[in-house]
């Protein structure tokens, strides 16, 4: 028997200001959804711990900014990620639209400060939207244009997709901390 490990992740949450990054993380940490938007100033982060196998692991998701006014913050914003998410909006309107356009803009932007870390694509507000298979078409050039982990249809107001969301990128992170672990015993 194995004893305990401790882990710490630090995910950032990137994606166009009011596409529910916010509203996402706290869906996750704490079950909650509030109807209002509130403009996150800079960053905000979140603390957050799960048990996974016995180990326990600390998670601090970083919820940047995604308005222009804080682009000169992001490399600070992205110093020690270990993984990342990015979210666009599935609304059809203006945000929704340009929110998709800007995933390229924010993969390339994470690329060049984070390396290669895993990335999971939210595709949030499913609750708005009835043509899931249209937009799960454009998805699906975007991943095959990216190396992204995969990508998930939620909803942070009903919670659809959600945990099964922020889970695959923690356990991904788990278990490439713990594959490193055990190769370094070796």
């Amino acid at each position: 028997m194995t004893n305990p490990q401790e882990f710490s992740f630090k995910i950032s949450i990137i994606g166009d200001g009011g596409v529910g990054k916010t509203s996402l993380i706290k869906k996750f940490t704490k079950g909650t959804f509030e109807q209002d938007y509130i403009q996150t100033i800079g960053a905000q982060f979140s603390k957050y711990d799960i048990e996974i196998d016995g180990d326990l692991v600390n998670l601090i998701f970083w919820d940047i900014a995604g308005q222009d006014d804080f682009q000169f913050l992001h490399p600070l914003f992205y110093r020690e990620s270990k993984g990342c998410i990015i979210v666009f909006s599935l609304e059809d309107n203006d945000l929704g639209e340009e929110s998709f356009h800007h995933i390229e803009n924010w993969h390339n932007e994470l690329k060049k400060y984070c390396s290669d870390i895993p990335i999971v694509l939210f595709a949030n507000k499913s609750d708005l939207i009835e043509d899931v298979n249209f937009i799960e078409m454009k998805i699906q050039k975007v991943m095959k244009e990216r190396s992204f982990l995969g990508y998930f249809l939620t909803s942070a107001k009903t919670g659809q997709g959600v945990h099964e969301a922020f889970n695959i990128i923690i356990e991904k992170l788990y278990n490439n901390n713990l594959e490193s672990k055990t190769q370094k015993q070796i």
